[in-house]
């Protein structure tokens, strides 16, 4: 059994995801971020990158490539400021679900790491 399963699969990744971007949609700093006005488009991949990462169907890559995250992030000025307001937002989408302690832990290091990573620039 895969983390993605363990945790509830598709329906409790998609509530983390939404949750996230109730929170970017109304962020100050993070919502610049976003080219489009929709942040639907976003949300979607966002949520099969997370399904893929933790276990669940392959469709990101399917459909994508390689997630290169730094690359494909790389045209944004990802601040330690920006990455601290997601890391709120990504927080409330955890809070949202019904998680073990053990298994919010182990997304929430995931996460957490990931996000110091997508920094690349200080500005």
């Amino acid at each position: 059994m895969t983390f993605y399963d363990e945790i509830g699969g598709l329906e409790t990744m998609r509530r983390i995801v939404a949750t996230f971007y109730e929170g970017v949609a109304e962020d100050e700093v993070l919502r610049p971020l976003y080219p489009e006005e929709d942040l639907g488009p976003a949300e979607e991949r966002f949520l099969l990158f997370l399904v893929q990462y933790w276990g669940g169907p392959t469709t990101y890559s399917d459909t994508r490539g390689h997630p290169r995250l730094r690359m494909r992030h790389a045209p944004f000025a990802v601040t330690p400021e920006a990455r601290d307001h997601w890391l709120t937002h990504f927080r409330a989408g955890l809070d949202a679900v019904d998680l073990t302690p053990e298994q919010d832990a182990q997304f929430w290091e995931y996460v957490t790491h990931a996000a110091q990573f997508m920094v690349n620039t200080l500005e």
